[in-house]
C-alpha cells in the first residue's frame, strides 16, 4: 500500500510538478507564469469541451494500456496445454474483447480529435485577435522604436506556441502520466521489486530530464532572441532595398547580415549540442534500467513466480516506459522552448500602452473646432524640451500656418493634437473639451491628417480612399477623388478604383499617394485639418490644381498647416513662427513680413529669393 501511495504521488502527479517548476522558476527569470495564464484565460472558456476532451482521452489511454493484458491472457492460453477446442474458446473470446477494447479507444480517440479540431484553432485565432487589437493600442512611439517584421513574427510565434503547447500537453504530458502510472501499478501487483526499481529509475531520470532541460532555456532563449534579430535585420533591409542599391550598400549589408546570422549560428549550435547532451544521458539510463528489469524478471521467471505471459507483459511495458519517457526530455525542451519563444509576445502584452482613454471616457463631440494649447509641455527625452510652456488659441475654422526652423516643433503640435503623445503638463482643448479625457478614436475621428509622406495599404484604391469614411458609397469615394485630382490617373489604369497600390503604395508616385491621401481627408470631412506637407510631392501642374480643392476643404475646417511653399503661407490667417519649442512671432504674412528683423522675414527672404529663381 505504502508502494502503491508513492508511485502513485511519483508518476501521476508530475505533470502538476513541471508546471509548478515552470511557474515559480519563470517569476525569477522570465514571463512564463505570465504567459501560461494568458493561455489559460482563453482555453478556460471552453471548460465543457475541454472536459468532454480530458474524459475521452484518458478513456483512451487506458483502453490502450489494457491490450498487453489481453494478450498476455492470449499466450498463456496458448501456452497452457490443454484441450485446444476448450482453448481456442479462451483465444475467440479475448480476441472479442481486443475487438470491443479496439472500437472503444479508435471512438475515444475521435472525439478528442474532432474537439480538439475545434478548441485550438478557434483559441489560436482569438490569440491572434487579442494580439493584434493590444499591439495596435500601443502608442506612435513604440511603432517608431520597433521592427514592423520582428512584431508580425511575435504575434505569430504567440498564436502557434499556444498550439505546441496544447499538443505537448493534451497528446503528450497527459497520456504519458497515465501510461508510466498504469505499468508502474502492474509491475508493482507483478513483483514489488521490479515496481520499485523502476519507480526510482523514473523519479531520477525525470528529475534529471527536468533540471537540464532548465539548464538549457536559457540557451533556447538566446537563440530565439538571434533568430528575431535576424528577421528584423532582413525585414529592414527589403524594407529599404532601393536604399541600399542607390547607395551601393550590398556589400556592407552583407557583411552586416552575415554577422547577424554568425551570431544565430553559434547560439543554435550551442543549444543543439546541450540537448544532444541531455539525450545521451537519458539513453545511457535507459541502458541500465534495461538490464536491470530484464534481470530481475529473468530471475523471477525462473524461480516459477512469473508466467511466460507475465514476461511478454513486462516486456511491453518495460518498451513503453523507454518509448514514452525518451520523449519525456524532448517534450519539457519542447515546452521551454515554445514559452521562450512565446514570451517576446507576453512583454508586449504586458507593457502598460504610453497613450490610453481615461476611464469612462467620452465621446469627443466637436461641433465647432475650437483649438487651445494651455501652458503646455512636452519632451521625448528628459534631456531637452521640445514645447515649453506653449499656449495659443484657434478660432473654428481658422487657418494656422507653422513655421520655423527644423527642432522647433512644428510637427511635434501636430502629434500631441492627434494626441500621439501625452503632454508632460498643461492641456489641449477642443471645444473646450480636454482631449486627455476624450476616447482616442472620437478625437481621430475630428481630426483629419494629410502627411508629408502618406503611406498606404496594399489594398485597392478604392479602399484607401474610403478608409477616410468607410460607410461611404462608391460615388462618395469617386466625388472625393475628384476634389483631390485623382480621378484622372485613377481612370488610366486598366482597373481603376479596383487597382491594388501594392505595399506602402510603392505602385503609386509620390504625388499620386500624395493626392490619394488627400481624397481620404477630403472624404473623412473631419473638423479639424492637418496639412504636414501636403503638396510637397506635387508637381508644379497638379499642385495647382489641387491647391483650390484644398482651400475649399479648409473653408469649413480649423486647419493646421505645415508647409515652406510661398503660395500656401500667402493664404493663412494667420501664421505661427517657432522656434524651441515657442512661438517667438505671430501674425497674419504682411504684417510679419513687414516686421524688422523678424525671423518670418529672414525665412521669407531667403524663400522668396530661392522662389523667384525658379527653386
Amino acid at each position: 500500500m505504502i508502494l502503491f501511495s508513492f508511485v502513485k504521488l511519483t508518476i501521476f502527479q508530475y505533470v502538476a510538478f513541471s508546471l509548478f517548476l515552470l511557474y515559480h522558476h519563470s517569476a525569477m527569470k522570465m514571463n512564463t507564469k505570465k504567459t501560461l495564464r494568458f493561455f489559460w484565460k482563453h482555453i478556460s472558456r471552453f471548460r465543457l469541451i475541454l472536459s468532454v476532451m480530458m474524459v475521452s482521452l484518458i478513456c483512451a489511454v487506458v483502453a490502450s494500456m489494457l491490450f498487453p493484458f489481453l494478450y498476455k491472457n492470449f499466450f498463456n492460453a496458448i501456452a497452457s496445454g490443454g484441450d485446444r477446442g476448450v482453448v481456442f474458446e479462451q483465444l475467440v473470446t479475448i480476441v472479442l474483447l481486443i475487438l470491443a477494447l479496439d472500437l472503444a479507444e479508435w471512438a475515444c480517440w475521435r472525439v478528442s480529435q474532432f474537439l480538439n479540431n475545434y478548441l485550438q484553432p478557434r483559441n489560436m485565432a482569438n490569440i491572434l485577435n487579442e494580439c493584434f487589437e493590444y499591439l495596435h493600442l500601443h502608442s506612435y512611439n513604440f511603432f517608431n522604436s520597433s521592427f514592423s517584421g520582428a512584431l508580425v513574427k511575435r504575434v505569430n510565434r504567440m498564436a502557434r506556441a499556444f498550439e505546441a503547447l496544447m499538443d505537448k500537453f493534451y497528446w503528450d504530458l497527459i497520456p504519458m502520466a497515465i501510461r508510466v502510472f498504469m505499468v508502474l501499478v502492474v509491475m508493482s501487483y507483478l513483483q514489488p521489486m521490479l515496481g520499485i526499481i523502476a519507480g526510482v529509475w523514473i523519479v531520477l531520470f525525470v528529475s534529471m530530464n527536468y533540471f537540464l532541460s532548465v539548464y538549457k532555456l536559457k540557451f533556447d532563449l538566446e537563440k530565439s532572441k538571434a533568430d528575431t534579430k535576424v528577421t528584423a535585420n532582413l525585414a529592414d533591409t527589403i524594407t529599404n532595398a532601393v536604399n541600399i542599391r542607390l547607395f551601393s550598400a550590398l556589400p556592407f549589408e552583407k557583411n552586416r547580415f552575415n554577422a547577424t546570422t554568425d551570431d544565430w549560428f553559434r547560439k543554435t549550435k550551442k543549444s543543439w549540442n546541450v540537448g544532444s547532451i541531455i539525450e545521451a544521458l537519458q539513453a545511457l539510463l535507459m541502458v541500465g534500467l534495461n538490464f536491470l528489469i530484464l534481470y530481475f524478471a529473468a530471475k523471477y521467471w525462473k524461480e516459477g513466480f512469473l508466467t511466460v505471459g507475465d514476461f511478454a507483459l513486462i516486456q511491453a511495458y518495460l518498451l513503453e516506459i523507454f518509448h514514452q519517457l525518451w520523449n519525456f526530455g524532448r517534450i519539457i525542451r519542447d515546452i521551454h522552448e515554445n514559452l521562450a519563444e512565446a514570451e517576446e509576445m507576453t512583454v508586449i502584452l504586458e507593457t502598460p500602452h504610453e497613450v490610453r482613454d481615461a476611464s469612462n471616457a467620452p465621446t469627443l463631440v466637436a461641433l465647432h473646432g475650437k483649438v487651445e494649447f494651455r501652458n503646455v509641455n512636452f519632451s521625448y527625452d528628459k534631456f531637452r524640451d521640445v514645447i515649453s510652456d506653449l499656449s495659443f488659441s484657434v478660432k473654428p475654422g481658422e487657418k494656422i500656418a507653422l513655421v520655423g526652423p527644423s527642432g522647433g516643433g512644428k510637427t511635434t503640435i501636430t502629434k500631441l493634437l492627434l494626441r500621439l503623445f501625452d503632454v508632460q503638463t498643461g492641456e489641449i482643448l477642443i471645444d473646450g473639451q480636454n482631449i486627455a479625457q476624450v476616447t482616442q478614436e472620437s478625437l481621430h475621428e475630428q481630426v483629419a491628417l494629410v502627411p508629408q509622406d502618406p503611406i498606404l495599404f496594399h489594398r485597392t484604391l478604392m479602399e484607401n480612399i474610403r478608409y477616410g469614411r468607410r460607410d461611404a458609397s462608391d460615388e462618395e469615394v469617386m466625388a472625393a477623388a475628384r476634389m483631390a485630382n485623382c480621378h484622372e490617373f485613377i481612370g488610366r489604369f486598366p482597373r481603376g478604383y479596383e487597382t491594388y497600390v501594392g505595399e506602402r503604395g510603392v505602385k503609386l508616385s509620390g504625388g499620386e499617394r500624395q493626392r490619394v491621401a488627400i481624397a481620404r481627408a477630403i472624404l473623412s470631412n473631419a473638423r479639424i485639418l492637418i496639412l504636414d506637407e501636403a503638396t510637397s510631392n506635387l508637381d508644379s501642374h497638379s499642385e495647382s490644381l489641387i491647391q483650390e480643392a484644398l482651400l475649399a476643404l479648409m473653408k469649413q475646417k480649423t486647419s493646421f498647416v505645415i508647409a515652406h511653399r510661398l503660395s500656401t503661407i500667402l493664404k493663412m490667417d494667420r501664421v505661427f513662427v517657432l522656434q524651441d519649442g515657442r512661438i517667438v512671432e505671430e501674425g497674419d504674412h504682411a504684417s510679419l513680413v513687414t516686421k524688422k528683423d523678424s525671423l518670418y522675414k529672414k525665412f521669407w527672404d531667403l524663400q522668396a529669393g530661392g522662389y523667384m529663381s525658379g527653386d
